[in-house]
Protein backbone atom coordinates (compact mmCIF):
# COMPACT_ATOMS: atom_id res chain seq x y z
CA UNK A 1 0.00 0.00 0.00
CA UNK A 2 1.36 3.37 -1.19
CA UNK A 3 2.23 5.54 1.81
CA UNK A 4 -0.03 8.34 2.42
CA UNK A 5 -0.05 11.55 4.56
CA UNK A 6 -2.05 12.28 7.63
CA UNK A 7 -4.03 15.03 5.70
CA UNK A 8 -4.85 12.59 3.21
CA UNK A 9 -5.94 9.40 5.57
CA UNK A 10 -8.09 12.41 7.39
CA UNK A 11 -9.76 13.28 4.27
CA UNK A 12 -11.87 9.40 3.96
CA UNK A 13 -10.75 8.31 7.43
CA UNK A 14 -14.79 7.75 8.14
CA UNK A 15 -15.44 6.44 5.36
CA UNK A 16 -12.73 3.43 5.81
CA UNK A 17 -13.83 2.90 9.24
CA UNK A 18 -17.57 2.90 8.13
CA UNK A 19 -16.49 0.32 5.54
CA UNK A 20 -14.37 -1.87 8.68
CA UNK A 21 -18.02 -1.55 10.75
CA UNK A 22 -19.54 -2.91 7.74
CA UNK A 23 -17.65 -5.78 7.17
CA UNK A 24 -17.61 -6.53 10.64
CA UNK A 25 -22.04 -6.48 11.18
CA UNK A 26 -22.10 -8.18 7.84
CA UNK A 27 -19.75 -10.93 8.79
CA UNK A 28 -21.81 -11.83 12.05
CA UNK A 29 -25.07 -13.01 9.88
CA UNK A 30 -22.45 -15.81 8.81
CA UNK A 31 -22.07 -17.12 12.29
CA UNK A 32 -24.20 -18.27 15.53
CA UNK A 33 -23.74 -16.47 18.58
CA UNK A 34 -20.28 -15.18 17.64
CA UNK A 35 -20.96 -11.82 17.80
CA UNK A 36 -18.28 -11.12 20.41
CA UNK A 37 -15.39 -13.00 18.72
CA UNK A 38 -15.76 -11.01 15.34
CA UNK A 39 -15.37 -7.57 16.95
CA UNK A 40 -12.44 -9.00 18.68
CA UNK A 41 -11.16 -10.21 15.59
CA UNK A 42 -11.50 -6.62 13.83
CA UNK A 43 -10.09 -5.38 16.46
CA UNK A 44 -7.45 -7.39 16.31
CA UNK A 45 -6.41 -6.73 12.82
CA UNK A 46 -7.05 -3.05 13.31
CA UNK A 47 -4.20 -2.51 16.13
CA UNK A 48 -1.94 -5.48 14.57
CA UNK A 49 -2.43 -7.50 17.62
CA UNK A 50 -1.98 -11.18 17.58
CA UNK A 51 -4.83 -12.64 18.72
CA UNK A 52 -5.38 -16.45 19.84
CA UNK A 53 -8.99 -18.62 20.41
CA UNK A 54 -9.50 -20.69 22.61
CA UNK A 55 -12.04 -23.79 21.72
CA UNK A 56 -13.07 -27.15 21.57
CA UNK A 57 -13.07 -28.90 18.35
CA UNK A 58 -16.12 -27.99 15.81
CA UNK A 59 -16.63 -24.46 17.78
CA UNK A 60 -15.62 -22.81 14.11
CA UNK A 61 -12.30 -20.96 15.22
CA UNK A 62 -11.21 -22.28 11.74
CA UNK A 63 -14.47 -21.00 9.68
CA UNK A 64 -13.88 -17.72 11.50
CA UNK A 65 -10.47 -16.74 10.53
CA UNK A 66 -10.59 -18.08 7.06
CA UNK A 67 -14.41 -16.09 6.23
CA UNK A 68 -12.69 -13.10 7.91
CA UNK A 69 -9.71 -13.02 5.71
CA UNK A 70 -12.18 -13.85 2.83
CA UNK A 71 -14.43 -10.90 3.83
CA UNK A 72 -11.12 -8.93 3.42
CA UNK A 73 -10.22 -10.37 0.12
CA UNK A 74 -6.96 -12.30 1.26
CA UNK A 75 -5.82 -14.83 -0.63
CA UNK A 76 -3.26 -16.60 -2.09
CA UNK A 77 -0.34 -16.35 -1.22
CA UNK A 78 -1.24 -13.31 1.38
CA UNK A 79 -2.69 -16.02 3.84
CA UNK A 80 -1.10 -18.98 5.34
CA UNK A 81 -2.38 -21.36 7.44
CA UNK A 82 -1.04 -24.21 9.33
CA UNK A 83 -1.17 -26.48 11.76
CA UNK A 84 1.44 -27.31 14.62
CA UNK A 85 2.75 -30.56 16.32
CA UNK A 86 5.50 -31.00 18.49
CA UNK A 87 7.53 -32.93 14.50
CA UNK A 88 7.16 -29.13 12.84
CA UNK A 89 10.12 -28.13 11.83
CA UNK A 90 10.73 -24.25 10.73
CA UNK A 91 11.21 -24.93 7.51
CA UNK A 92 7.90 -25.79 6.74
CA UNK A 93 7.06 -22.42 8.27
CA UNK A 94 9.20 -20.04 6.83
CA UNK A 95 10.35 -21.94 4.13
CA UNK A 96 12.92 -24.86 3.16
CA UNK A 97 16.83 -23.96 2.77
CA UNK A 98 17.72 -23.65 -1.22
CA UNK A 99 20.18 -26.13 -1.81
CA UNK A 100 21.76 -24.49 -5.16
CA UNK A 101 21.93 -21.02 -2.53
CA UNK A 102 23.29 -23.90 -0.27
CA UNK A 103 26.51 -24.94 -1.86
CA UNK A 104 27.27 -21.32 -2.43
CA UNK A 105 27.55 -20.89 1.71
CA UNK A 106 24.77 -19.09 1.46
CA UNK A 107 22.05 -20.44 4.01
CA UNK A 108 18.45 -18.49 2.55
CA UNK A 109 15.45 -19.92 2.50
CA UNK A 110 12.52 -20.65 -0.06
CA UNK A 111 9.83 -18.49 1.25
CA UNK A 112 7.30 -18.53 -1.74
CA UNK A 113 3.89 -19.77 -0.02
CA UNK A 114 5.41 -19.83 3.05
CA UNK A 115 4.99 -17.06 6.38
CA UNK A 116 7.05 -14.48 5.55
CA UNK A 117 5.01 -13.70 2.28
CA UNK A 118 1.56 -13.77 3.92
CA UNK A 119 -0.19 -10.25 5.48
CA UNK A 120 -2.58 -12.69 7.40
CA UNK A 121 -1.35 -16.07 9.24
CA UNK A 122 -3.19 -18.27 11.12
CA UNK A 123 -1.31 -20.90 13.37
CA UNK A 124 -3.56 -23.84 14.48
CA UNK A 125 -2.55 -25.62 17.62
CA UNK A 126 0.04 -23.44 18.81
CA UNK A 127 1.08 -24.28 21.81
CA UNK A 128 2.02 -27.89 20.59
CA UNK A 129 4.70 -26.38 18.65
CA UNK A 130 8.58 -27.35 19.47
CA UNK A 131 11.02 -24.96 20.90
CA UNK A 132 12.66 -24.44 17.92
CA UNK A 133 9.28 -22.87 15.87
CA UNK A 134 8.77 -21.02 19.42
CA UNK A 135 11.72 -19.41 18.58
CA UNK A 136 11.07 -18.56 15.54
CA UNK A 137 7.68 -17.27 15.97
CA UNK A 138 8.38 -15.24 19.30
CA UNK A 139 11.54 -13.61 16.62
CA UNK A 140 8.05 -12.45 14.00
CA UNK A 141 6.10 -11.62 16.51
CA UNK A 142 8.25 -9.56 18.53
CA UNK A 143 9.99 -7.70 15.43
CA UNK A 144 7.82 -9.08 12.14
CA UNK A 145 11.22 -10.58 10.98
CA UNK A 146 12.97 -13.89 10.36
CA UNK A 147 16.49 -14.09 9.06
CA UNK A 148 17.63 -14.89 5.93
CA UNK A 149 21.66 -15.71 5.40
CA UNK A 150 22.19 -14.34 8.73
CA UNK A 151 20.29 -10.91 8.23
CA UNK A 152 17.42 -9.62 9.39
CA UNK A 153 14.50 -9.46 6.72
CA UNK A 154 11.19 -8.09 7.06
CA UNK A 155 7.95 -10.61 6.93
CA UNK A 156 4.85 -8.65 5.31
CA UNK A 157 2.76 -10.19 8.25
CA UNK A 158 0.08 -7.42 9.31
CA UNK A 159 -2.09 -9.73 11.93
CA UNK A 160 -1.77 -13.18 13.63
CA UNK A 161 -4.26 -15.30 14.15
CA UNK A 162 -3.54 -18.58 16.60
CA UNK A 163 -6.07 -21.03 17.87
CA UNK A 164 -5.67 -23.93 20.65
CA UNK A 165 -7.72 -26.53 22.33
CA UNK A 166 -6.42 -25.53 25.46
CA UNK A 167 -3.84 -23.82 27.00
CA UNK A 168 -1.35 -25.74 28.79
CA UNK A 169 0.22 -24.68 31.93
CA UNK A 170 4.11 -25.11 31.05
CA UNK A 171 5.97 -22.24 31.50
CA UNK A 172 8.34 -22.29 28.38
CA UNK A 173 4.97 -21.12 26.69
CA UNK A 174 4.79 -17.94 28.70
CA UNK A 175 6.76 -15.61 27.11
CA UNK A 176 4.33 -16.97 24.19
CA UNK A 177 1.20 -16.61 25.87
CA UNK A 178 2.18 -13.12 26.68
CA UNK A 179 2.49 -11.75 23.43
CA UNK A 180 -1.56 -12.69 22.76
CA UNK A 181 -2.65 -9.77 24.38
CA UNK A 182 -6.37 -10.88 23.73
CA UNK A 183 -7.72 -14.32 24.10
CA UNK A 184 -11.28 -14.97 23.73
CA UNK A 185 -13.02 -18.80 23.87
CA UNK A 186 -14.76 -19.77 20.75
CA UNK A 187 -17.56 -21.90 22.98
CA UNK A 188 -20.14 -24.40 21.67
CA UNK A 189 -23.64 -22.74 20.55
CA UNK A 190 -25.70 -25.98 20.23
CA UNK A 191 -26.83 -26.21 23.40
CA UNK A 192 -28.58 -22.45 23.77
CA UNK A 193 -29.10 -21.91 19.81
CA UNK A 194 -29.50 -25.48 18.64
CA UNK A 195 -32.66 -24.52 15.61
CA UNK A 196 -29.96 -22.09 14.48
CA UNK A 197 -27.03 -23.74 14.59
CA UNK A 198 -28.97 -26.55 12.01
CA UNK A 199 -30.30 -23.77 9.71
CA UNK A 200 -26.52 -21.88 9.08
CA UNK A 201 -24.70 -24.86 9.25
CA UNK A 202 -26.61 -26.65 6.24
CA UNK A 203 -26.75 -23.21 4.49
CA UNK A 204 -22.92 -23.17 5.36
CA UNK A 205 -22.79 -26.46 3.54
CA UNK A 206 -24.67 -25.50 0.37
CA UNK A 207 -22.53 -22.64 -0.06
CA UNK A 208 -19.38 -24.66 0.04
CA UNK A 209 -21.05 -27.15 -2.37
CA UNK A 210 -21.56 -24.37 -5.17
CA UNK A 211 -18.41 -22.19 -3.66
CA UNK A 212 -20.80 -19.07 -2.97
CA UNK A 213 -19.17 -16.65 -0.44
CA UNK A 214 -21.57 -13.69 0.22
CA UNK A 215 -19.44 -12.49 2.56
CA UNK A 216 -16.03 -12.34 0.50
CA UNK A 217 -14.51 -9.09 -0.39
CA UNK A 218 -16.85 -7.02 2.52
CA UNK A 219 -13.65 -4.28 2.73
CA UNK A 220 -9.84 -4.99 2.51
CA UNK A 221 -6.97 -5.43 4.69
CA UNK A 222 -5.22 -1.71 3.02
CA UNK A 223 -8.87 -0.26 4.58
CA UNK A 224 -7.49 -2.14 8.03
CA UNK A 225 -3.79 -0.59 7.40
CA UNK A 226 -5.14 2.73 6.41
CA UNK A 227 -7.24 2.99 9.81
CA UNK A 228 -3.84 1.89 11.64
CA UNK A 229 -1.91 4.09 9.81
CA UNK A 230 -4.21 6.95 11.28
CA UNK A 231 -4.27 6.13 14.37
CA UNK A 232 -0.40 6.38 14.39
CA UNK A 233 -0.50 9.43 13.17
CA UNK A 234 -2.71 10.53 16.05
CA UNK A 235 -1.01 9.39 18.99
CA UNK A 236 2.08 10.65 17.62
CA UNK A 237 0.40 14.47 17.24
CA UNK A 238 -0.53 13.62 20.80
CA UNK A 239 2.76 13.96 22.06
CA UNK A 240 3.56 17.26 24.17
CA UNK A 241 6.61 18.39 22.71
CA UNK A 242 7.17 20.83 25.58
CA UNK A 243 7.45 17.31 27.86
CA UNK A 244 8.32 15.13 25.86
CA UNK A 245 5.39 12.39 26.71
CA UNK A 246 1.83 11.51 25.39
CA UNK A 247 -1.21 13.83 26.08
CA UNK A 248 -3.48 11.00 27.99
CA UNK A 249 -6.20 13.40 28.78
CA UNK A 250 -6.89 14.17 25.53
CA UNK A 251 -8.44 10.61 24.39
CA UNK A 252 -8.12 8.73 27.65
CA UNK A 253 -10.49 11.04 29.92
CA UNK A 254 -9.75 10.93 34.14
CA UNK A 255 -12.51 8.67 34.61
CA UNK A 256 -12.35 6.14 32.30
CA UNK A 257 -8.50 6.39 32.91
CA UNK A 258 -8.71 5.81 36.78
CA UNK A 259 -11.13 2.74 36.42
CA UNK A 260 -8.64 1.15 33.67
CA UNK A 261 -5.88 0.92 36.81
CA UNK A 262 -8.04 0.11 39.36
CA UNK A 263 -9.38 -2.94 37.40
CA UNK A 264 -5.44 -4.03 36.56
CA UNK A 265 -4.39 -3.66 40.14
CA UNK A 266 -7.50 -5.71 41.19
CA UNK A 267 -7.06 -8.66 38.63
CA UNK A 268 -3.66 -8.61 39.65
CA UNK A 269 -4.33 -8.60 43.53
CA UNK A 270 -7.32 -10.49 43.97
CA UNK A 271 -6.93 -13.16 41.35
CA UNK A 272 -3.53 -13.43 40.31
CA UNK A 273 -3.72 -12.80 36.73
CA UNK A 274 0.00 -11.53 35.16
CA UNK A 275 -0.43 -8.69 33.59
CA UNK A 276 3.22 -7.40 31.89
CA UNK A 277 4.53 -3.98 31.89
CA UNK A 278 4.03 -5.25 27.60
CA UNK A 279 0.61 -6.24 28.13
CA UNK A 280 -0.64 -2.62 29.81
CA UNK A 281 1.57 -0.80 26.93
CA UNK A 282 -0.49 -3.11 24.44
CA UNK A 283 -3.70 -2.49 26.06
CA UNK A 284 -3.66 1.27 25.86
CA UNK A 285 -3.10 1.02 21.93
CA UNK A 286 -5.89 -1.84 21.94
CA UNK A 287 -8.10 0.67 23.85
CA UNK A 288 -7.66 3.23 21.54
CA UNK A 289 -8.42 1.54 18.35
CA UNK A 290 -11.61 0.35 19.89
CA UNK A 291 -12.73 3.88 20.81
CA UNK A 292 -11.71 5.23 17.50
CA UNK A 293 -13.27 1.82 15.91
CA UNK A 294 -16.60 2.41 17.37
CA UNK A 295 -17.57 5.57 18.75
CA UNK A 296 -14.22 7.66 16.65
CA UNK A 297 -11.64 8.59 19.02
CA UNK A 298 -12.13 9.16 22.86
CA UNK A 299 -12.18 6.08 25.62
CA UNK A 300 -15.24 5.27 27.06
CA UNK A 301 -15.83 3.05 29.81
CA UNK A 302 -17.96 0.66 27.65
CA UNK A 303 -13.97 0.29 26.06
CA UNK A 304 -12.60 -1.37 28.92
CA UNK A 305 -14.18 -4.85 28.53
CA UNK A 306 -11.40 -5.96 26.11
CA UNK A 307 -10.11 -6.07 30.03
CA UNK A 308 -12.42 -9.67 29.93
CA UNK A 309 -9.48 -11.38 27.23
CA UNK A 310 -6.12 -11.29 29.16
CA UNK A 311 -5.80 -14.00 30.97
CA UNK A 312 -3.01 -16.60 30.34
CA UNK A 313 -5.06 -19.48 31.55
CA UNK A 314 -8.15 -21.18 30.05
CA UNK A 315 -9.74 -21.40 33.73
CA UNK A 316 -9.71 -18.00 34.31
CA UNK A 317 -11.38 -16.96 30.83
CA UNK A 318 -15.18 -16.67 32.53
CA UNK A 319 -14.42 -16.17 35.56
CA UNK A 320 -12.15 -12.56 34.78
CA UNK A 321 -15.36 -11.95 32.10
CA UNK A 322 -18.08 -11.89 34.40
CA UNK A 323 -15.56 -10.45 36.97
CA UNK A 324 -14.59 -6.91 34.41
CA UNK A 325 -17.76 -6.56 33.95
CA UNK A 326 -19.21 -6.85 37.69
CA UNK A 327 -16.07 -3.92 38.33
CA UNK A 328 -17.23 -1.95 35.32
CA UNK A 329 -20.50 -1.49 37.17
CA UNK A 330 -19.35 -0.77 40.38
CA UNK A 331 -17.18 2.23 39.13
CA UNK A 332 -20.08 3.11 36.66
Amino acid sequence: MTERSFEELSEDIDTVRQRILAMMNALKTYFVAKDEVIELMTLATLAQEPMLLIGRPGTAKSDLVIRFCEALGVTGNEYFEYMLTKFTEPSEIVGPIDIGRLKEGRYVRKVDGKLPEARIVFLDEIFKSNSAILNTLLTIINERKFYQDGKPVPVAMRMLFAATNEIPEFTELDALKDRFVLKIESKSVKDDHFDALLDAGLTAEVQRAFNLKPWAKLCSLDDFEAAKRYLDHIMYRAMNPDEGRPNRDLYFPPGPYAAFKRILQTLEKEDGIEISDRKVVKLYKLLRCRAFLFHGGTIQRSDLQILRYIPNRAQDMQLIHEKVDRLLRIDA
